[in-house]
């Protein structure tokens, strides 16, 4: 199971990597995992300001549809659009080419708030 060290979680499965105000988004190794194959990802919010924990978007498996959360306040600027051509991306690399959003981040002290990778490897018995 891949769990960066470098990457901040949430209970919701998503990682997230910040760079001054900017957040990238994905979900994580075991998610994806547990989802099985992705077949499509789809985002709406774009260019929209919502809060930490609302559903930014959704994520399709041939099994299911899991609703994604965003684990920061902020205004998604950027969708990774190779994911309408290739969404098992996110099987294969979530943590690289299988990033969702950016979001230009409007609370930044909200990051501190997140798991480290070792309270995350808790939560999924990791």
């Amino acid at each position: 199971m891949n769990i960066p060290a470098n990457l901040k979680y949430t209970k919701d499965h998503e990682w997230v990597s910040l760079e001054g105000d900017i957040a990238t988004v994905g979900i994580t190794d075991f998610a994806q995992k547990e989802l099985g194959d992705i077949v499509y990802v789809e985002v709406e919010t774009l260019d929209q300001t919502l809060e930490k924990d609302e559903v930014f978007g959704t994520v399709e498996a041939v099994k299911t549809v899991s609703d994604l959360f965003l684990p920061l306040s902020g205004e998604i600027i950027a969708f990774n659009d190779a994911l309408e051509n290739t969404p098992e991306s996110v099987n294969s690399d979530p943590y690289g080419a299988g990033w969702m959003v950016k979001i230009k981040v409007t609370n930044v002290a909200e990051f501190d708030s997140l798991l480290s990778s070792d309270s995350y490897k808790e939560i999924i018995g990791a």
